[in-house]
């Protein structure tokens, strides 16, 4: 088999795994919704019922956060497309991430504050709080440095490792955060048992899987 041959080969390898990413972060964005609606009372920002109110948060920050942002990833690694264009959809995919994000941390402190419950607190809280610092700075780091008004040439090729990096390591850090997240709702209901808590278990067996495929993704993604 000559060079040719074997990139073509590793090319679809490479492709399957990206396929395997967008599979598994769809199907724990499925078991969330299915969780939330059938065993939690459903997702409303603005009811009276304050549960309504946390569902938000959980279903924002896999949904809208972790799940974007690992789109944000592959959408510039693995996307056949000029690299400008790959560059904006980065961008404004991550944008709408953060955005997201700051709505589903919002939705979790306005059930504090209904159910006169502390602020960070928890392992998982600090977790996911520095994870979204992080995330924001990683952001503008980004445009600043390679969109608007961008470093010179050197100044970016030096800082791109660093972006490229930091990215996949706030990526198994927001997964770090989801994975407490719902082993501390678990704690907080009491499950030991039964089909919800089987839901919750697939769902982040499904989270990390999206997170370590997408990882594997855009790695591979340089030799294609």
């Amino acid at each position: 088999m000559d060079t040719t041959d074997s990139r073509v080969l590793f090319r679809r390898r490479a492709s399957r795994i990206t396929v395997a990413a967008h599979s598994f972060g769809i199907f724990a964005a499925i078991l969330l919704l299915v969780w939330l609606l059938h065993y939690r009372e459903g997702i409303d920002l603005d009811s009276k019922n304050a549960y309504r109110i946390f569902n938000v948060h959980p279903f924002l920050m896999l949904v809208g956060f972790i799940f974007l942002s690992g789109e944000g990833m592959m959408a510039f690694k693995t996307v056949p497309a000029d690299r400008v264009v790959r560059k904006f959809v980065h961008m404004f995919i991550n944008l709408i991430s953060l955005c997201l994000g700051i709505v589903g941390l919002h939705a979790v402190f306005k059930f504090h504050d209904k159910q006169n419950i502390a602020d960070m607190y928890s392992l998982h809280s600090w977790i996911g709080m520095g994870t979204f610092c992080l995330f924001i700075l990683q952001w503008l780091f980004g445009f600043v440095l390679f969109m608007f008004p961008k470093g010179s040439a050197s100044t970016r090729a030096s800082a791109l490792p660093w972006h490229v990096c930091g990215g996949r390591a706030l990526l198994y850090m927001a997964i770090c955060a989801a994975e407490t997240g719902l082993m501390e709702k678990v704690t907080f209901l009491g499950l030991n048992h039964g089909r919800e808590l089987l839901l919750i278990n697939f769902t982040g067996l499904a989270v990390l899987l999206f997170g370590l495929s997408v990882d594997l993704s855009i790695a591979l993604a340089r030799f294609t």
